[in-house]
């Protein structure tokens, strides 16, 4: 076998395993969405849905002592949570969350975990997209460990932030 024959197979070889291993990558890890927008790959089905939550607490805002922490957040609340299993394994029936009234849409980023209003029921899913139309501002949310999307939730639905998680 001559030289250049050899080049030529393993180039081909060396190509498909490459090929092979990127197609793998994206379908099992993901790519982040400005490389996959960038190749024109939007069949992978790649969205926000795995955007961590925004950063509301500040370090300046927590106390840590030996027998407790203080966390200063006016006005908020704890929440309890139905054991539905859509937001597994992040939160569930044993987590207690803590929770604010959002004063504005500009403090709900992609990422975020809301409680929404919708059909008389409170649903507690992670925002997955931020957009507008001709109503205003709108959040598309999904639960963690659900496949389907909720709709356009408008922020008048919107009746708490999930600003923090605690098990």
């Amino acid at each position: 076998m001559d030289i250049d024959k050899i080049l030529r197979i393993s180039m081909i070889f060396l190509l498909g395993f490459l090929s092979a291993n990127f197609i793998g990558y994206c379908f099992v890890y993901g790519l982040e969405v400005p490389f996959a927008e960038d190749l024109g790959l939007d069949f992978l089905n790649i969205s926000n849905e795995n955007s961590a939550p925004s950063d509301f607490i500040k370090e300046n805002q927590i106390s840590v002592y030996k027998d407790k922490i203080i966390i200063y957040i006016k006005d908020a609340s704890l929440s309890k949570y139905a054991p539905t299993g859509s937001m597994k394994p992040i939160l569930d029936s044993g987590s207690n969350g803590i929770r604010i009234i959002p004063e504005n849409s500009e403090i709900i980023k992609i990422g975020d975990i809301i409680t929404f209003e919708k059909n008389n029921l409170l649903i507690i899913h992670r925002v997955v997209d931020k957009g507008y139309d001709e109503q205003g501002v709108y959040f598309i949310t999904k639960g963690d460990n659900n496949t389907i999307k909720d709709g356009k939730i408008r922020f008048k639905d919107i009746r708490y932030k999930t600003i923090g998680i605690l098990w």
